[in-house]
């Protein structure tokens, strides 16, 4: 059972940044895709940014040209970038990992406790 650990939310005002990190507890082996996810007040959790085994990103319309999506094979880790931050941008953020087989279909999906981002004056 892989466990995801996030860390890096917090309170910034508008047009600040943030960088969120997510700490898978083992190396992953398989073909994957880990990445964000976000859920605020009242409405249904959307996709942020996504990053592939292979080195594919994908983003929300919403965030393109402000967030961006890295990940450091060694320590079993993602980031999210964050800048020019917007009040719309409020919502607990939650890291996501998918285990695929050779032709793409999902063996297993993993999610961490969640890590509030809040962006406000």
């Amino acid at each position: 059972q892989v466990q995801l650990v996030e860390s890096g939310g917090g309170l910034v005002q508008p047009g600040g940044s943030l960088r969120l990190s997510c700490a898978a507890s083992e190396r992953i082996v398989s073909i994957y895709t880990m990445g964000w996810y976000r859920q605020a007040p009242g409405k249904q959790r959307e996709l942020v940014a996504t990053v592939t085994s292979g080195g594919t990103t994908k983003y929300a319309d919403s965030v393109k040209g402000r967030f961006t999506i890295s990940g450091d094979n060694a320590k079993n880790t993602v980031y999210l970038q964050m800048n020019s931050l917007k009040p719309e941008d409020t919502a607990v953020y939650y890291c996501n990992l998918e285990k695929k087989n050779f032709y793409g279909g999902t063996i297993s999906i993993y999610w961490g406790q969640g890590t509030q981002v809040t962006v406000s004056s």
